[in-house]
């Protein structure tokens, strides 16, 4: 006899679920009728946990976007301010959401908040959709009892951190697209174009020219050990990508990136920028500064200057004050160091990083817009250095052909 999983509620209006043998999913809604339940679902349990897995694989497989979590940030706020209880705010959010895989974020946290835990804490059981900096703001709020204020500069940081990462996408965006074109040009005008041409002269009995017989060598190489070629660019990346999930490979890979003339100028200045909005934030919303350079060093992305967070928490932690231990630290500009400097003086910390943070947004704009008009000449020359060497490659036993005849 099959089993069949059901949801139904019971007579005080309780939601309750089980799984039951029967003969059909009639035969399982008539025991429930006759038990007093209303039906609600019921499933024969082989399919149910064949949808539910694959249910459950498309829900982990979907991203949530940043857009997403600043609409739900956004109205998660709106209805605190309006007086909703938690409870409330997550039922109505879970009803209006999209995305699955926030969905039933949302769902478990409303349980999870019945059961006793604060909102932090459901907060930081979902790791993969709120951020630790995400999390820590909520837990400011809660325990200075600002929460609607504290949420509002979280959502200000959400939307900067996606604007500066938008800009550079945007500038990234063409040239990548530019060398992904040019490498698909020389891969086909290498094995289809040059082959055919390379015939036609050694049939002619002509001497090739020097960029022809390279071309040929390359094609020959390419046509005999195109699999190790493959098999080594598999290996390579396979390697890089799991060398990058650890510790030294993500620190090595985001230092060689500030290094790379234009990009890394334009990262760093993206991170001081983060830096400097994020640390005011912070300060802000009563978070320690042990705590920010805790959270920064999480958040910053990337590993090289996280590191230097790090340092730079040991030499806080020592008494040293902020601004004499960024004097030391790497990757931090002087007007950084200064302007700290004068915050801690003044006693107006927060407010001065909030003037960094306005200029060196303007510092990555300029930046990328520096970077989107340096790139174009680089990649013209580039796209004319290989036309112009396959135009050399053809052309010049083509001319010797050509006087052949004559």
């Amino acid at each position: 006899m099959p089993s069949f999983s059901y949801k139904a509620i019971n007579q005080k209006g309780s939601p309750i679920s089980g799984v039951v043998e029967a003969e059909s999913v009639g035969a399982v809604q008539n025991l429930l009728n006759e038990q007093g339940f209303i039906p609600s679902v019921v499933t024969e349990e082989s399919s149910a946990a064949s949808s539910g897995f694959l249910a459950r694989m498309k829900t982990n497989l979907t991203p949530v976007k940043m857009e997403e979590l600043i609409l739900f940030t956004k109205q998660f706020r709106t209805m605190l301010v309006a007086g909703l209880s938690i409870l409330k705010v997550l039922e109505v959010l879970e009803n209006q959401t999209q995305n699955p895989k926030l969905k039933n974020a949302i769902a478990s946290m409303a349980v999870e908040i019945k059961e006793g835990f604060s909102l932090s804490e459901v907060f930081g059981k979902h790791p993969g959709i709120f951020s630790p900096l995400y999390i820590s703001m909520v837990r400011a709020g809660e325990s200075s009892g600002t929460l609607t204020d504290v949420i509002e500069r979280l959502i200000y940081i959400l939307e900067h951190e996606h604007k500066v990462k938008s800009n550079i996408k945007s500038a990234l965006q063409y040239p990548i697209i530019v060398v992904i074109a040019l490498f698909g040009a020389f891969f086909v005008l290498l094995t289809f174009v040059i082959p055919k041409f390379v015939g036609i002269f050694t049939k002619a009995g002509l001497d090739l020219p020097l960029p022809t017989a390279i071309c040929l060598h390359m094609y020959r190489f390419l046509q005999n050990y195109w699999y190790l070629l493959l098999g080594g660019l598999i290996f390579v990346i396979v390697g890089l990508r799991y060398w990058f999930k650890t510790e030294p490979g993500q620190y090595a890979r985001d230092r060689l990136i500030l290094q790379v003339p234009l990009i890394g100028n334009l990262f760093v200045k993206a991170a001081m920028s983060r830096f400097a909005s994020i640390f005011s934030i912070l300060q802000a919303s009563g978070v320690t500064v042990l705590d920010s350079f805790e959270i920064l060093s999480g958040t910053i992305g990337n590993a090289a200057i996280s590191r230097e967070f790090l340092r730079l928490k040991d030499k806080v932690e020592e008494g040293r004050g902020i601004s004499a231990p960024l004097r030391s630290a790497k990757y931090f500009t002087p007007m950084i160091v200064d302007m700290v400097a004068v915050g801690e003086e003044s006693g107006q910390l927060e407010e001065m990083l909030r003037v960094v943070s306005v200029h060196y947004d303007d510092e990555v704009e300029y930046a990328v817009k520096g970077l989107s008009d340096a790139i174009g000449p680089i990649l013209i020359v580039s796209l004319a250095a290989v036309v112009g060497f396959f135009a050399l490659a053809i052309f010049l036993p083509m001319w010797d052909l050509t006087k052949m005849v004559k």
